[in-house]
């Protein structure tokens, strides 16, 4: 059983940055795609913010290009993802997910004060 769990979150300032990391066990993650998304209230779903395939191709939404980059180390067994710039609209709960298994992790909150 794969299990996901997330950490790195925080509250930092707006222009600020934080680094979120994805540590999964039960399966190595070599080979797989792996994403983040992001839930920005409980109200809402989760909505898709970037992924990375086995092969480290990488796709983003479009209100992250240019700030944020999501990347991996198998090594490690773990996922990461850098985000700069930080906007208040990008604080959420962030979560990771790999693919195959339709595990997800209990996410990770960011918050980003004005």
């Amino acid at each position: 059983q794969v299990q996901l769990v997330e950490s790195g979150g925080g509250l930092v300032q707006a222009g600020g940055s934080l680094r979120l990391s994805c540590v999964a066990s039960g399966t190595a993650l070599s080979g797989r795609a792996m994403g983040w998304y992001r839930q920005v209230s409980p109200d809402e779903t989760r909505e898709f913010v970037a992924r990375i395939t086995g092969d480290r191709i990488t796709h983003y939404a479009d209100f992250v290009k240019g700030r944020f980059a999501i990347s991996r180390d198998n090594a490690k067994n773990t996922l990461y993802l850098d985000m700069d710039n930080l906007k208040p609209e990008d604080a959420g709960v962030y979560h990771c997910t790999e693919y195959l298994s339709g595990a997800w992790g209990q996410g990770t909150q960011v918050t980003v004060s004005s």
